[in-house]
């Protein structure tokens, strides 16, 4: 009988320690690299092209792109960017559900005004970030994000950087990692996972 209550008193605690246990976020079918396990990032305050102060939390409640780059890019930045306005067009009315973010890895130069010049081209409801040296070193290195001036002839420089972008779920935590150059129906599909 001691027995029996012992394997009874165990499962009614199993039962009890499942019952309050978060729920698991569900499988996603990803064309990107599901991060849903990770601790990678977390929130941060920067300002967005406006002169505005924005935090990564005050875009919950939708899916969030975030892409590391800058306006001087001659590749990488506005292929990406372009991936992503076509995915809004792709997206139709759920496009309203959905933030891309772009954060700049060169302060120096792109300031509020230049990125109100640059990010908005591409979609008008995109927002540009950037903030001091300090504050996107550390949004950098939450990400792991990498990047590095290279001088050019003439006393100028471009930025050698990470160029894969992040989206999170509607409730501002980290799924997926879109390497460079993922296509745009790759993108869409996996923003329509999220949007579930």
């Amino acid at each position: 009988m001691r027995h029996l209550l012992r394997l009874l008193s165990l499962f009614i605690l199993f039962a009890a320690l499942t019952a309050c246990a978060p729920p698991a976020a569900p499988k996603l079918d990803l064309k990107g690299t599901d991060m849903s396990d990770t601790q990678l990032g977390g929130d941060f305050s920067l300002t967005d092209h406006l002169g505005q102060p924005r935090k990564l939390s005050d875009f919950s409640g939708k899916v969030v792109a975030l892409f590391f780059g800058y306006t001087h890019c001659p590749d990488v930045c506005p292929t990406t960017m372009l991936e992503y306005a076509t995915v809004m067009k792709k997206l139709g009315p759920d496009a309203d559900k959905v933030q891309v973010l772009f954060v700049t890895v060169d302060p120096e130069r792109d300031t509020t005004a230049v990125l109100a010049g640059y990010v908005p081209h591409f979609d008008p409801r995109f927002v540009g970030l950037t903030g001091s040296a300090a504050q996107i070193e550390q949004v950098k290195s939450a990400y792991k994000v990498v990047a590095q001036k290279v001088a050019v002839p003439g006393g100028a420089y471009t930025v050698d950087h990470s160029a894969g972008s992040y989206l999170f779920d509607k409730s501002g935590k980290l799924r997926v990692y879109e390497a460079y150059a993922t296509p745009a129906d790759s993108l869409t599909h996996d923003i329509r996972q999220l949007l579930r």
